[in-house]
């Protein structure tokens, strides 16, 4: 079954604005379903010149990856970084390689092109 939001996207920035080594991070627009609970947030970056954006909610504690803004990679710059439990996350496809998550995975949000910008589709 496809959810109301399935189709519904949203600009998140500009496409000059995600650079090599930087992260985006946005609010997700509110819906019915989560009118009652934080809102949710995302982030993008390029992974090589491909774009990726995931939830910004660890699957361990749902607690939010970065420590500081713009901040999600781990020291030697190679893996996506929960700052609460140290979890290590592979950027191509957000899978947990390490940590109390293990074998689990961010939440991917589709991403594309539309013109100058850059939009993810609202999850379900």
């Amino acid at each position: 079954m496809i959810g109301r939001h399935a189709n519904l996207w949203q600009p998140i920035c500009s496409k000059q604005t995600l650079e090599s080594g930087q992260f985006v991070e946005f609010s997700l627009a509110a819906t019915e379903l989560n009118v009652d609970t934080l809102p949710l947030t995302g982030f993008a970056f390029l992974d090589g010149t491909t774009p990726k954006a995931y939830l910004n909610k660890c699957p361990h504690m749902g607690v939010e990856l970065n420590w500081m803004p713009g901040r999600f990679m781990d020291t030697d710059n190679l893996f996506l970084q929960c700052s609460t439990h140290g979890a290590l996350f592979k950027p191509r496809d957000g899978e947990c390689i390490a940590g109390p998550c293990q074998g689990d995975a961010l939440t991917a949000l589709d991403i594309r092109e539309a013109g100058d910008s850059l939009e993810v589709r609202l999850p379900e």
